[in-house]
């Protein structure tokens, strides 16, 4: 991808110019490339709200940067400095509840203002663009590991399908789900891949499939509802997947719509991967039952292309006035139904409670 294409930039403040959190606009692809600037808390929520970034890793970065954009006074005495990053941190964490990386990326900062003592008080602005860069490059070289790791399970497939975008728009380079294939493609192994259109804001149609066909690699568009008559023809040789929150036990919160996809993998005996960073793990929930579902806009689905939403200003109506719609973002598939979980420390096959626990004590307690 090239750098016109970065998910996400940082510029410092310098003279007159005030700091930024520069994004690639995901609302405009693929029609065009257009990049938003936001210098303020207010304007990198929307962006967050809008689906201008998205994506659980990119949430997290974007959302780190953000606090280093709270409008600090420094002749403020250290207790009201704190709680201006406090008050900033509080505010980005209403952005959207589902995707943990949000909070846990916002846990980090919140340390490093909690740890900085007050006669370091004016060191905690560079210390918190650090912080925020540090979790950016950890992403990036996380996206790499899992790549790495997810890429023996499919060394014998040829034809994945895979849901929403999980690639490099989706967090700092390369992806989740899509890192496999990146890794295999530029190994000599490039597979076929199928991209779940993904309503109703067609994140597979318009960005996954944007971005593999921007690398080189087969891509090729289905609706939501094809899945399973791939499936039955034998031309999916496995489902690969991001998440947003996982649970103790290996339940999985992704994109809405991965639920049944799972399912229907189940049914056909074709392995069901998901793929993602432990930062996505919620050990504090026990299961996907306690996991928030963010409720959108009717207006998403009301309107082909989400008009007054996060796609498109304008758009046909879809559905009559007198209806009613549901647009939960997400839903969560049982752990039961997944073959393997992916992160970047390596893969927990047929995951439970016990062998999450597992994973997390090497990592933990390595030998």
């Amino acid at each position: 991808m090239s750098t016109d294409a970065e998910t996400i930039r940082y510029r410092a403040a310098a003279g007159e110019s005030p700091a930024a959190v520069d994004l690639l606009d995901q609302t405009r692809i693929p029609a065009e490339l257009v990049r938003l600037e936001c210098t303020d808390l207010a304007q990198l929520h929307d962006a967050i709200v809008r689906l201008v970034v998205r994506g659980a890793p990119a949430i997290g970065i974007a959302a780190a940067y953000g606090v280093t954009l709270a409008p600090i006074d420094p002749a403020s005495n250290p207790d009201s400095i704190r709680q201006c990053y406090y008050d900033a941190i509080e505010y980005l964490a209403t952005s959207r509840p589902t995707a943990v990386n949000l909070f846990w990326a916002l846990n980090r900062m919140r340390g490093i203002v909690e740890s900085t003592e007050d006669a370091a008080i004016g060191e905690l602005p560079p210390r918190l663009i650090e912080e925020a860069r540090a979790i950016h490059e950890e992403d990036r070289e996380m996206c790499r590991a899992m790549g790495r790791n997810a890429a023996p399970l499919l060394r014998d497939a040829k034809t994945v399908l895979t849901h929403c975008n999980a690639g490099g728009l989706a967090t700092a380079q390369y992806g989740t789900a899509l890192a496999p294939i990146y890794y295999l493609h530029e190994n000599g192994h490039t597979l076929n891949v199928y991209a779940d259109e993904t309503r109703p804001l067609m994140q597979g149609a318009r960005l996954t499939a944007w971005e593999l066909s921007q690398a080189g690699i087969p891509v090729t568009v289905c609706t939501d509802s094809m899945a399973g008559s791939l499936m039955q023809r034998g031309l999916v040789d496995a489902v690969i997947v991001g998440s947003d929150r996982i649970a103790e036990n290996g339940d999985v919160a992704n994109k809405i719509g991965t639920y049944p996809l799972a399912v229907i993998a189940h049914y056909h005996n074709v392995p069901f991967y998901v793929v993602a960073p432990t930062n996505t793990f919620d050990l504090e929930l026990q299961s996907g039952d306690l996991i928030p579902i963010e409720q959108r806009s009717e207006d998403e689905v009301r309107y082909t292309l989400g008009a007054n939403s996060a796609v498109h200003a304008e758009g046909r109506m879809a559905v009559p006035r007198e209806a009613s719609v549901i647009n939960p973002a997400f839903d969560v598939t049982p752990a039961e139904l997944v073959a393997a979980i992916v992160t970047e420390q390596g893969v927990i096959e047929r995951p439970t409670r016990e062998k999450v626990q597992q994973h997390f004590a090497a990592i933990t307690n390595p030998t």
